[in-house]
């Protein structure tokens, strides 16, 4: 039985890639960790953002959901805003042609009252968090329904 015993043991070790516990490391593992993902005051284009609006703000959070060659019609947005991509690979062009790849796990920050849009060029779903500076009255996004998509 004591064999047997020594043998799983040995297996074990070896499985485990013959690690001890050392509580040290095991109190860092459950450290909480932060990254800066971005800080910038400019958005994926270079353009500088504009000033803070005047008056109460409206923070808002939206998760997006792209399926696979999904393309976004043309529109802007009156307010700052900013995501992180946790899924796909999402492709961003500017009306003037100017194009801003995000992949998985980048943060981009969003034109300001420039018209854009957004394709899925990839084989899987965009999963896209996006954050906006807002206000009450204001709309996140405009549509542009009148440029069409090639």
């Amino acid at each position: 039985m004591f064999a047997v015993i020594l043998i799983i043991c040995g297996i074990m070790i070896f499985v485990t890639g013959c690690k001890k516990s050392n509580p040290q490391e095991e109190a860092s593992e459950q450290t909480v960790k932060s990254e800066e993902l971005i800080r910038t005051s400019q958005s994926w284009d270079g353009v500088e953002l504009p000033d803070y609006l005047q008056g109460r703000p409206e923070l808002v959070a939206v998760k997006y959901e792209f399926p696979a060659g999904k393309k976004l019609g043309w529109h802007h947005h009156p307010v700052m805003n900013y995501g992180i991509l946790v899924q796909g690979e999402l492709t961003i062009i500017g009306q003037d042609g100017k194009e801003k790849v995000v992949h998985e796990g980048e943060a981009v920050v969003e034109m300001v009252n420039t018209i854009h849009h957004g394709e899925n060029r990839g084989t899987k779903p965009v999963i896209l968090y996006m954050f906006y500076l807002s206000q009450d009255s204001l709309p996140l996004a405009v549509q542009h329904p009148e440029i069409p998509l090639e």
